[in-house]
């Protein structure tokens, strides 16, 4: 019995572009013709380049503040517990409660939740570790992403995406190359 070959899945379309300006170029026009699901890739940051693919996701941000404050409230708690209720010395006729003397170790917990709340949502949202990505499926891409290249790739989960129209789309912003990417 014959097996039956079926075609990969596409993942989406691909554009290669010779810089960052063009490539922002290309993001804003993307965005405005109703493209949603779409990622570039460059081999270092680009100002403006997450605005222009629309993303103004501050859900990093929120979780630096809110695990600063857990880390504060932690810390005071700490220094508190011990100083007034596990283990109190009046040393001196001191109030336990002395606020100022616990003012570095809070510090220190609340500087340490955030970035622990940092790299974590950061690792989080961005759906690390990621041992395996389509989009190294074109050879363009894995030789040039991480120096000189500057890629956009509209994915096919988006609700505007037609093969043949997307492929037209970008062909109109004159990129380099376009590639298809195979899931």
């Amino acid at each position: 019995m014959a097996e039956v070959q079926q075609a990969p899945a596409l993942h989406g379309v691909m554009a290669e572009f010779a810089d960052g300006t063009e490539l922002v170029r290309a993001a804003k026009a993307a965005y405005a013709d109703g493209y949603r699901q779409m990622d570039a890739y460059t081999a270092a940051p680009i100002h403006g380049l997450a605005e222009a693919l629309g993303h103004d996701d501050r859900r990093v941000q929120k979780m630096t503040f809110t695990g600063g404050v857990l880390g504060f409230l932690g810390g005071f708690s700490l220094c508190y517990w011990t100083s007034v209720i596990d283990y109190p010395l009046n040393i001196g006729g001191r109030p336990l409660n002395s606020w100022v003397a616990f003012s570095i170790p809070t510090y220190e917990t609340t500087i340490l939740l955030a970035a622990l709340a940092t790299a974590g949502g950061m690792l989080a949202l961005n759906g690390l570790p990621m041992h395996y990505h389509p989009v190294f499926n074109v050879e363009a891409f894995r030789k040039t992403a991480s120096s000189t290249g500057f890629f956009l790739c509209i994915e096919s989960t988006d609700p505007r995406f037609d093969v043949a129209r997307t492929r037209a789309f970008l062909e109109g912003l004159h990129p380099k190359a376009i590639n298809e990417v195979n899931a």
